[in-house]
């Protein structure tokens, strides 16, 4: 059995693990389905995880024959994550740094592929940030970026009471303070242009799978697999888009 076929390697096939198992997949499939097309491709990838952590994600692009690399600020978190690619028999890099000194520890054009997951938020300035990143990405190569969405964010501060912070996201802010930025499908998209990068996909992650009680998906058979199959239905519907968690884009 190749690598890619592996059912390990999909998310929607590893169901029947551990209730926080499930509920991870649910949330991430849609962003794994996005990517699968340039995972399984032929030949391996030199692929940069920014602010990879612990691994979650870049150790099991290693398991499938590619070149991982994970540049993090955090020392920790980089020991953390030899020890889950030791465990999974994996080999993956683990370099201190973050966007501002992306291109000193890992150089210019060093990847085919540049995954930037929940990190963009957290920058002083984006657009700059995007413009490290451009530069990291080879010619030809991809950029997974994947952001918090600013209408959802409204939404859940809403429901939860905190009508004040609902109020103060409406808008984008040059100080989001330490909330992070949150951004829009066509702010996103304009900001990518200013980089240079062109815009192949967008999606919404996590439209409904926050809005699911856990309960639910732990106690009802076959929730989990239906949640998710429904979350991959709607992930790339305009009219689903202010109600995603998330925002995902492949850029090139």
């Amino acid at each position: 059995m190749s690598a890619s076929e592996r059912p390990s390697d999909r998310p929607s096939e590893r169901l029947a693990e551990r209730p926080s198992e499930r509920r991870a997949a649910a949330r991430t499939a849609v962003v794994w389905d996005a990517l699968r097309p340039l995972l399984e491709q032929s030949g391996p990838l030199d692929v940069l995880d920014i602010g990879g952590g612990t691994g979650g994600f870049a150790v099991r692009v290693a398991e499938l024959g590619h070149r991982v690399t994970v540049v993090d600020p955090s020392p920790d978190a980089l020991a953390s994550l030899g020890r889950r690619a030791r465990e999974r028999g994996v080999e993956v890099a683990g370099l201190q740094g973050e966007v501002s000194s992306l291109l000193d520890v890992a150089g210019a054009d060093s990847a085919d592929l540049v995954l930037c997951h929940g990190v963009l938020e957290h920058v002083g300035d984006p657009a700059t940030a995007l413009g490290v990143l451009r530069e990291a990405v080879r010619d030809g190569g991809t950029l997974s970026l994947l952001v918090a969405q600013r209408h959802a964010a409204v939404l859940a501060r809403a429901m939860a009471g905190h009508f004040g912070q609902a109020l103060a996201l409406l808008e984008p802010t040059v100080d989001p303070g330490r909330a992070g930025h949150r951004y829009t499908s066509d702010e996103l998209v304009a900001l990518l242009a200013t980089a240079d990068l062109h815009v192949e996909q967008v999606h919404g992650v996590r439209v409904f799978a926050d809005l699911v009680p856990g309960t639910l998906l732990d106690l009802e058979p076959g929730s989990t697999a239906a949640l998710v199959e429904l979350e991959k239905a709607v992930a790339t519907r305009p009219e689903y888009l202010p109600l995603a968690t998330q925002l995902h884009v492949l850029a090139r």
